[in-house]
């Protein structure tokens, strides 16, 4: 079991997604700004590392404006020897890494231009992971999309765009459920139409649900996981005290996290913590799990790599 957070390091001076806008794009601009993110992904990497924190989403801000018709660069080639190297370190060590496009990435859309964005950004992405030479349980995750009305037509549409993807996009991807419109037994009605994995997002389950306690709910998930695709990824964050009903808590909390260890056992998962503090809350999180078989075992396994 690995236990990670998404995309930034507040303990660290820089970052990973430094951008720019559009109207300032250059080809030099763009490989300046993605050849200092790398370098920071590094930093971050190797300081996950000095704390025993084996699992990172990078992101989607890493290489600026890869996936939009503007770019007129082989970034591939020029930053592949640095994605190369990353990847060398991550499998070195054990880790695990991740990748989630924004929302506004929507294979199930009615609209067919917006597909097609959301189809080179998928694309960007997992050139990015095969770049580094990723294991394929380095997941793209992603939502089911928009209902627009009609749910069943909606998953229609999702399996049927699915296809038409490369394969190098479909062999990543993995679908969440959501807080509002897709439970985890939509998820799991995709899954047995198109065989892409389940991510549970704890937090979106407890808001909208098929109506499965947890730890059902998370057996149920991690059986759509193939061998090739590693353990099964959880996300998982709390509700803010006092706060809307859906938003999200600052950090985690022990007595919360114990719970989900609890709900989980004995299966193993590695979990992504959606948490605006942190490497402070995984940090927090790996202190309550000491003692977790899971973790004991995931962290001799990595020392044996690192040692042979």
């Amino acid at each position: 079991m690995r236990i990670g957070y998404p995309c930034i390091n507040r303990s660290l001076a820089c970052s990973s997604s430094r951008t720019f806008r559009l109207r300032n794009y250059s080809p030099e601009r763009m490989l300046e700004t993605a050849e200092g993110n790398l370098e920071c992904l590094e930093e971050i990497l190797r300081w996950n590392l000095s704390q025993g924190i084996f699992f990172f989403r990078i992101t989607s801000d890493l290489v600026p404006f890869a996936s939009h018709p503007v770019c007129d660069v082989d970034w591939q080639r020029r930053l592949e020897p640095r994605l190369a190297r990353i990847g060398r370190f991550v499998r070195r060590h054990g880790m695990r890494v991740a990748m989630h496009p924004d929302q506004f990435t929507l294979i199930n859309s009615r609209d067919p231009e917006i597909f097609e964005r959301s189809a080179r950004e998928l694309v960007y992405h997992a050139e990015v992971l095969d770049l580094m030479n990723a294991r394929l349980d380095a997941k793209i995750q992603i939502h089911v999309g928009g209902v627009y009305g009609d749910k069943p037509g909606s998953l229609e549409r999702f399996a049927r765009r699915f296809r038409e993807l490369p394969v190098k996009v479909r062999r990543r991807l993995a679908i969440e459920n959501d807080d509002r419109s897709y439970t985890l037994g939509d998820c799991l009605k995709l899954n047995r139409r198109t065989g892409v994995p389940v991510l549970l997002d704890v937090f979106h389950h407890r808001l909208n649900s098929s109506g499965e306690a947890p730890g059902e709910a998370l057996a149920l998930a991690a059986n759509t996981w193939g061998r090739r695709d590693g353990p099964p990824i959880v996300d998982y964050s709390e509700q803010q005290r006092g706060a809307a009903r859906g938003k999200h808590a600052g950090s985690i909390s022990r007595a919360g996290f114990r719970r989900l260890l609890r709900d989980s056992a004995p299966r193993d998962c590695d979990i992504m913590l959606e948490i605006k503090d942190k490497e402070k809350s995984a940090l927090r999180a790996l202190s309550a799990a000491r003692g977790d078989p899971r973790l004991v075992a995931g962290a001799a396994a990595t020392r044996r790599r690192t040692a042979g």
